[in-house]
């Protein structure tokens, strides 16, 4: 995997993943594959382009848009991973706890619980 800035001590590498067992067990592994500023930027920004497509979407009554949804949620998301976290997205393991962790992350930044950068 190409990483344009590794973390100091880290590996590129994709280490096995622990099992979770809740939501509430995921979620602080998930904010520690979420540290740097570029990839909180980038979650942030691929999350609002979701909720803008959802808006549009219901506006115009067009539910076709949110076909959109995945690309513009997932592509910003997966690029923060690879060049700025250097890290493999937990998507591919834990989809439904990643989606639940990304919209978590976004309204605890907006609301002032957790730092843009960590």
């Amino acid at each position: 995997m190409y990483c344009l800035a590794p973390p100091p001590g880290s590996s590129v590498l994709p280490r096995k993943m622990r099992r979770y067992n809740t939501f509430e067990e995921f979620y602080p592994f998930y904010l520690t594959q979420h540290r740097r500023l570029g990839t909180r930027v980038l979650h942030i920004f691929g999350t609002s382009l979701v909720l803008l497509n959802a808006g549009w979407a219901l506006v115009a009554r067009q539910p076709r848009l949110l076909l959109l949804a995945p690309v513009l949620g997932y592509g910003p998301a997966w690029l923060s991973h690879m060049l700025c976290e250097c890290n493999r997205p937990a998507t591919f393991q834990y989809p439904l706890w990643s989606l639940m962790a990304d919209f978590k992350m976004f309204v605890d930044i907006l609301r002032g619980r957790e730092r843009l950068s960590a």
